[in-house]
């Protein structure tokens, strides 16, 4: 079992009606920087509710922020504000994508230099502008922790940016503004979350109190999900799916577990960075077949563990049986709701296999996962998925 140092700084409020507490969490503050996407929460009331409740401060608004948030123009425009107007606190209304856009966004502020610099880890930064958010979309868990993941278009990379002070001070979560969430959009969320705690469960080090938290995080979300799918307003699946999306990557499922290396994410980074694909269908079309590359008399015993508690295969098969049943049911999950299961489905096909495999070798580290993975793994694991 390994050391650790671990805090979570975010306060949770979980819940219907729990909006009603955003005057009170943005009492400390008067200059605010609301970031959103492409009008959403305009459709669904939110922004007429947000705005109404806030109408005693000054409010500055950054919008369109785009999936797969993009260095250029979002996070250089919300810099570019928050400097000229003094912001004082950022609130990210939508998914993940504007909340990921919002953190490079609070740290740029407080930087004199080149954000990207931040981003890339050439300068740590000292310091960010605190951010609430207002949940809409339950997938990425940015709402839970100090990652974030940018877009630089012009280059190809999409990078993951972890720091301490990109904690949000508060998330308010309530499950009815994720009723509207599209059927591609809860699928894809699923799929995120799911990958999230794999990432967490295929390392070589771990504990029995850690794999049970993670098969009751991807059982939970397999079931809830498909509640979600069939109807979207049941409001106790989609709490339940919010909830362990929320826990699904701030590290309390790997607490005392080795470091993975987060190979699918690693892998997926470069697909969205090179095509703008949906981050949770790249993942779930490259997780079954990162599955079966690494699957060895060294992993086996991990995938047996998976299949038996999570899908319910029977423990007195052959280990590799057991085994790739696991990842053949993995592929079943992600196809029953609606994911397209190989890249051509998605626009990408075998014309930039090779740089995008280099690209991935060069800059994800990868020669340090669980399985490490070389250019040419990585190239099969690409192939596969076509």
């Amino acid at each position: 079992m390994q050391n650790f140092d671990y805090c979570t700084p975010t306060r949770l409020i979980f819940g219907k009606d729990a909006i009603e507490n955003l005057p009170d969490v943005m009492k400390p503050w008067k200059r605010i920087l609301l970031t959103y996407g492409g009008g959403s929460i305009k459709k669904i009331g939110l922004y007429d509710k947000v705005k109404g409740l806030l109408k005693d401060f000054e409010i500055y608004e950054l919008s369109d922020i785009q999936p797969n948030p993009k260095y250029n123009p979002s996070v250089l425009d919300g810099v570019k504000i928050c400097k000229e107007k003094n912001i004082d606190v950022i609130l990210a209304v939508g998914g993940g994508s504007v909340l990921d856009c919002s953190k490079a966004i609070a740290t740029g502020a407080k930087y004199d230099g080149e954000t990207w610099d931040l981003i890339t880890y050439k300068v740590k930064p000292k310091s960010a502008l605190p951010i609430v958010d207002i949940l809409t979309l339950a997938a990425t868990g940015s709402e839970y922790d100090a990652a974030s993941v940018i877009s630089r278009t012009e280059t190809n990379d999409k990078t993951a940016f972890i720091d301490p002070v990109t904690y949000p001070v508060c998330s308010i979560l309530d499950p009815i503004y994720t009723f509207s969430v599209s059927k591609k959009q809860t699928a894809a969320g699923c799929a995120d979350a799911i990958n999230h705690v794999m990432e967490q469960y295929f390392t070589s080090d771990t504990t029995l109190l850690n794999d049970g938290f993670c098969f009751a995080e991807i059982k939970s979300l397999m079931e809830n999900t498909k509640a979600c799918l069939e109807n979207p307003e049941d409001y106790r699946a989609r709490a339940e799916m919010m909830l362990c999306c929320t826990y699904g990557c701030n590290g309390i499922l790997a607490l005392g577990n080795s470091y993975s290396g987060w190979p699918c994410h690693a892998i997926e980074h470069a697909l969205s960075a090179y095509y703008d694909i949906t981050h949770g269908e790249g993942l779930a079309i490259i997780t079954p077949r990162w599955m079966k590359h690494i699957l060895s008399d060294k992993t086996v015993d991990r995938f047996v563990k998976y299949g038996v508690n999570v899908f319910d295969i029977d423990k007195n098969l052959e280990k590799y049986e057991i085994a790739n049943k696991a990842i053949d049911e993995t592929y079943k999950f992600f196809e029953s709701i609606g994911i397209p299961m190989h890249l051509k489905d998605v626009g990408i096909d075998d014309k930039r296999i090779d740089e995008m495999a280099h690209h991935i070798a060069v800059n994800e580290g990868l020669e340090n996962a669980y399985v490490p993975l070389k250019e040419e793994d990585i190239k099969l694991i690409l192939m596969a998925s076509l």
